[in-house]
């Protein structure tokens, strides 16, 4: 009866959207990094699940709830009275740096692998559209909190905004108030509005163009993601900080996926070149590199010139992101000179990796190429060691750890052990997942 249903389900589906993507269930291990794009969006999905949730007691308002924000006020009402409020919006926050984490390491697996040469320069573009959005996605999802640290990004955002070039006073008028309207108030429902509806919908859209064929989708290395999200929630909670007032002079660092662009503004140079066309210039050397490496050596130690380029963006990141980060611990000083990044000393540092990056890259291809010490990939641990008795016993004894931490999970929530609780559920997750991978690999012993 079952599988006479399922190929109902399936006959009937055949010319759907859905069906015409090929699903690949691994029957063993395989790297998670050839499927980092599924794995990106199945943390999509559950920012969908979780911010559908937050969204039933959040208030996109400002005014009206005494000397705070609505919008502030709402979220700490989801966070310290809605029942499991906590959980939602611990898991919603986590997820949003875990998908931003992901994208970024998914665009540079394709970049080192050459992924992009076969065929794949529109699943390239999009993807760094992709990639942006998800970025833009999250800075309006924690500009509407309205704390302190969003206040600071409104009024960042609203400056470089206000240093653009327009075509005219009027039509730039016209722009800034279509952006952000009057003021606040009309801001954060623009926000609220591009978080909830407009981003997500690009984002969709842009599925059926970024989406290959033909998908991997391995449930033990899901389950393993989210658990692992789970546990970073549990260790690291969302802060809710302090209400948002122009007259705190409260020292406050963006998300760190912003701290880069922060720095860039602290140079306290133009503006709209620091913030805008850097960053944008960034884009575009990634978005033509289909177009510019054309050859058909796909390996990154094959293209020594463009596996340099991209060691060197990385490195540039991570420097920047470390002077977006740092605040001068002089505090006899005042907070704009506490926030001051030197030109000379942060273009300088960025001169110097950019050499060092190159030369070393170039050393480490040429070393290995010569000795013919290309490594493999790693392959998952040989459990040939292990007969079927011990595999049975393995997985039984994971099955009651499963059961132990369901009752302790239950048990802390009880007794008011939130995060501990929130751990426990991770663990659940990322056992959940050993269990099935070894489940998945007894099946392939031949005894």
């Amino acid at each position: 009866m079952v599988e006479k249903l399922w190929n109902w389900i399936v006959d009937r589906f055949e010319r759907t959207v859905f069906l015409g993507l090929k699903f690949t269930f691994p029957k063993k291990f395989v790297s998670p990094l050839g499927f980092l794009g599924v794995l990106t969006g199945m943390v999509f999905l559950l920012l969908g699940i979780t911010g559908g949730l937050l969204m039933v007691y959040y208030e996109p308002t400002l005014p009206g709830c005494g000397s705070f924000s609505c919008a502030f006020t709402s979220v700490s009402n989801i966070t310290n009275n809605v029942p499991y409020g906590w959980f939602v919006r611990d898991i919603h926050y986590t997820a949003s740096n875990a998908m931003v984490l992901l994208a970024a390491l998914h665009l540079y697996y394709q970049y080192f692998s050459g992924r992009f040469k076969i065929r794949n320069e529109v699943i390239w573009v999009t993807g760094m559209l992709f990639g942006l959005i998800t970025v833009l996605e999250a800075f309006t999802g924690y500009d509407i909190i309205f704390n302190q640290r969003a206040g600071l990004a409104i009024e960042i955002g609203a400056s470089l905004a206000n240093s653009s070039p327009s075509i005219g006073p009027i039509t730039g008028s016209a722009i800034r108030l279509a952006t952000f309207g009057a003021g606040f108030n009309d801001f954060i429902l623009r926000l609220f509005a591009a978080h909830v509806f407009i981003l997500p919908m690009v984002m969709i859209l842009l599925t059926f163009f970024h989406f290959p064929r033909y998908l991997v989708f391995d449930l033990p290395v899901v389950a393993s993601v989210m658990g692992g999200i789970f546990v970073i929630a549990a260790i690291f909670p969302v802060q809710l900080g302090t209400a948002y007032s122009p007259a705190n002079g409260q020292l406050t660092i963006p998300e760190w996926y912003l701290t880069s662009l922060y720095a860039l503004l602290r140079t306290e140079l133009d503006k709209f070149t620091m913030a805008g066309l850097i960053p944008v210039l960034w884009l575009l050397m990634f978005a033509v590199v289909p177009f510019v490496d054309t050859s058909k050596k796909m390996s990154w130690k094959e293209r020594p010139f463009f596996a340099a380029l991209g060691i060197t963006s990385i490195g540039e990141v991570l420097v920047t992101t470390s002077w977006g980060a740092y605040v001068n611990p002089n505090t006899s000083l005042s907070t704009l000179a506490r926030l001051y990044v030197p030109p000379t000393e942060y273009f300088g540092s960025m001169l110097i990796l950019a050499l060092v990056s190159f030369g070393l890259t170039y050393s480490v291809i040429n070393f290995l190429n010569a000795k013919e010490r290309v490594r493999k990939a790693l392959q998952p641990t040989n459990l040939s060691f292990l007969s079927r008795e011990w595999l049975t016993a393995i997985l039984f004894l994971l099955i009651a750890v499963q059961v132990i931490m369901n009752l302790f999970a239950v048990s802390a929530v009880a007794d008011g052990f939130n995060q501990i609780a929130l751990f426990e559920l991770g663990v659940i997750f990322i056992t959940f997942s050993v269990i099935v991978h070894l489940y998945r690999y007894s099946q392939q012993l031949p005894f």
